[in-house]
């Protein structure tokens, strides 16, 4: 059993605020974006989700580790953040079903950690100045040498990582003998959302972000879906245009956050950085449809936008945020297909919006019929 150790670390911001504290998991230095997430449970999900990749996460939960790790917990292979930030690094933990100590999850990882900070200054302060890049270490103590460091540190405006995250091959998932085919455009996919699909009679096979539209069509699916993942969608003009190509076949599609950007993207609605973004499992918000409300899991940075979709005559808005108005669904009108902003699989989070997944079947339904 690894013990976090009492060796300082230091972080850094953009904007030059400084934070000491303690050193865990790895030895080393990482830069990326800093972002917050105000979920209470669902740490390991939350780390293995590939749509973080290229940040560095704070928690606001106070203790972090304080339920151990267990090996089934995770949205992809490894850990996806650049670094942890959080308050308590809690390494013992009592739940019978844990097989490791987050301390050691993390040295295994090679990722680094800072604890032991005021952790509620910094998500305030991220909250008034926005996102933004930083840098920690638990081996450079020089301040202005870590600062030289930061200042190469691209931003994440204009940044393309999902194809650093996609898969590198084509693979299948689920019954191979399921009554629905859906192709899946990984830019970062969970494996909880592939299990939605698969729970409900759906044969997926997962392709690398560029493949092109050729290799997809001769799968021959019945539907597609354009999967969450990290940076920039604006950068992603092979996505786009892939994107445009399925439109054209008529056969239903699917987006979930990255994915739901890019189906924007499609019919000429631009995206935007937000200040701070939505990363959570508490984010409210409404059906416009049915007028019901849902609590959410969010994780995202950009957004689409509104006046835009307002105007435009191809789509209409199904899902609107209730704490700051912020588009969370949209639905072209001479298309079988919508997106989400959101995570509907919540993993973590509450299971309010796993109907999109049953919709969405229901539209392969249709079609084929």
């Amino acid at each position: 059993m690894g013990e976090p150790t009492s060796k300082k670390s230091i972080l850094i911001l953009e904007d030059g605020m400084i934070f000491e504290g303690l050193a865990g998991g790895a030895e080393g230095t990482a830069t990326g974006e800093v972002c917050f997430n105000t979920g209470m449970t669902g740490y390991q999900e939350v780390f293995t989700d590939p749509s973080y990749f290229g940040q560095i996460l704070v928690t606001t939960n106070a203790h972090i580790g304080n339920y151990g790790i267990k090996a089934d917990e995770i949205e992809s292979n490894n850990i996806q953040i650049s670094a942890l930030i959080c308050k308590n690094f809690t390494n013992q933990y009592s739940r019978p079903m844990a097989t490791e100590y987050i301390d050691d999850y993390f040295r295994q990882n090679n990722i680094v950690v800072i604890h032991g900070i005021d952790t509620r200054s910094l998500v305030r302060h991220i909250r008034s100045k926005g996102a933004m890049n930083a840098i920690i270490s638990t081996e450079v103590n020089d301040v202005e040498k870590l600062k030289a460091s930061l200042r190469e540190v691209p931003s994440m405006d204009g940044l393309e990582l999902a194809s650093k995250v996609s898969t590198k091959e084509p693979y299948e998932f689920g019954d191979a003998s399921a009554s629905h085919k859906v192709a899946v455009l990984d830019f970062g996919t969970k494996k909880n959302i592939l299990r939605c699909f698969a729970e409900r009679d759906c044969r997926l096979k997962v392709f690398p972000a560029k493949t092109d539209f050729a290799e997809l069509k001769a799968w021959n699916p019945d539907g597609y879906f354009f999967s969450n993942g990290p940076g920039d969608p604006s950068a992603m003009d092979y996505a786009v245009n892939t994107a445009k190509e399925i439109l054209k076949e008529e056969k239903p599609v699917f987006g979930i956050c990255l994915g739901h950007q890019l189906l924007a993207l499609a019919v000429d609605i631009p995206t935007y950085k937000m200040h701070h973004g939505h990363r959570g499992i508490n984010q409210p918000v409404k059906n416009m449809v049915s007028g019901k409300c849902e609590i959410t899991s969010q994780n995202h940075g950009f957004g689409v936008s509104p006046d835009a979709i307002k105007a435009s005559d191809l789509v209409e808005i199904t899902h609107m945020n209730l704490n700051d108005d912020t588009i969370e669904g949209i639905r072209l009108k001479n298309k079988p297909a919508f997106s989400v902003q959101y995570h509907p699989e919540a993993a973590p989070g509450p299971h309010d919006a796993r109907y999109l997944f049953d919709n969405f079947v229901e539209l392969i339904e249709k079609s084929k019929s």
